[in-house]
């Protein structure tokens, strides 16, 4: 990849988290403050700790990128409340955002071992990024009406915030 490619998927990708920040916060603010420990199976995680990997792996993501690698360890303890959760994730977000759109394009460009799993251009992480927080985000939205909250719209309409025209 080159360094030109590299600053235009950076553009792409950031754009499309930033987007997709807006229906995390809808789904995530949807969790009712007095079902924050309700799980559809023993073997998921509870609202609040899905809400939490869901704002916490976005910020570990870009951190990585900007910082040329991936490391496994401890992150920051989880706001005991959505409303904490949220204010964390606007905050960081916002901030790791701007730090990612100001990297050079060679470091975009640079390869990241990923655990020796698979290594990637930086700036591919970023959609990687976008992609994990879409998937646990859909994951969460299940997770809504059996705690008697309200779905909002995602990517349309849904049953309880139909699509405005």
């Amino acid at each position: 990849m080159n360094t030109e490619e590299g600053k235009l998927l950076c553009k792409v990708y950031l754009d499309t988290i930033q987007q997709e920040a807006e229906t995390t916060k809808k789904v995530i603010r949807a969790i009712p403050d007095d079902q924050i420990s309700y799980k559809p199976d023993a073997k998921a995680k509870n609202a609040h700790e899905l809400a939490w990997h869901i704002a916490s792996a976005e910020i570990w993501f870009l951190d990585g990128v900007i910082a040329g690698s991936f490391s496994m360890g401890e992150g920051p303890e989880a706001p005991p409340t959505i409303s904490g959760i949220l204010e964390w994730y606007d905050t960081n977000q916002k901030d790791r955002v701007h730090k990612v759109k100001n990297l050079s394009p060679d470091k975009l460009a640079t390869p990241i071992s990923f655990f020796g799993v698979m290594e990637l251009p930086a700036v591919a992480y970023l959609n990687f990024c976008a992609l994990h927080g879409t998937h646990h985000r859909g994951q969460l939205s299940t997770y809504l009406r059996p705690m008697g909250s309200k779905v909002p719209s995602i990517y349309g309409g849904s049953a309880d915030e139909p699509m405005k025209m």
